[in-house]
């Protein structure tokens, strides 16, 4: 358990750059909080005391504003930033080295029971306002934009932007690098369709001359 603490705050230090020394993080990172409660909800879940679980749960959620369903599964060093407003639902699947923002949703579309949220591969960044929603795979190094709606697979090492999310381009990382949190560095894919319009346009225009 201690080790597995250590972990936590020392990848708040890789991932945020505002934290100044352990002590802080200990005490006032309410995504460090609500990955810890999870995993207490998780155990007790596991072992069938459902009502205690989903308890603990919701006074997580109360004190932090991150609601994690106990059923869910979630890897080592996951970083929550900020957080407030997170969901993830029960059948959730989380890797290792995945960072979430503030207002992200992992999120059903279906009322049958078995697999129905989303399973997010190791190392992605999702920003905030996301929603993800289904039972679908985010591929690993993935970046999801600020605010994207996904409801289909994404491959690997791609950037996914808009409503209904876009795939807009692949970038590749190192699998030892500290994962890529830059997701303000999107296409705006709205503008380049529009660009190119007017550029098959002018062609149009040239040729008639």
């Amino acid at each position: 358990m201690f080790k597995h603490i250590r972990e936590d705050i020392r990848c708040v230090f890789e991932r945020d750059p505002a934290a100044k020394n352990s002590f802080e993080v200990f005490l006032n990172y309410a995504g460090l909080h609500a990955i810890w409660g999870y995993r207490v909800a998780h155990w007790l879940w596991q072992h069938q005391f459902f009502i205690l679980a989903r308890t603990i749960s919701q006074i997580i959620r109360f004190f932090t504003g991150i609601e994690i369903h106990p059923g869910a599964a979630i890897g080592r060093r996951c970083f929550i930033d900020h957080g407030m407003g997170i969901v993830i639902g029960e059948t959730a699947i989380i890797d290792d080295d995945v960072t979430l923002y503030h207002g992200v949703t992992l999120g059903g579309v279906s009322l049958e029971k078995g697999k129905r949220h989303p399973t997010i591969k190791e190392r992605v960044v999702i920003g905030a306002g996301a929603k993800i929603l289904g039972d679908i795979t985010i591929g690993r190094c993935s970046r999801i934009g600020a605010n994207a709606v996904v409801v289909k697979d994404v491959p690997p090492d791609c950037v996914v932007v808009g409503i209904p999310g876009h795939i807009t381009g692949k970038e590749g990382q190192n699998a030892d690098s500290i994962p890529d949190l830059n997701h303000n560095k999107l296409p705006d894919i709205v503008e380049d369709q529009i660009a190119e319009i007017f550029e098959r346009l002018e062609k149009v225009e040239n040729s008639d001359k």
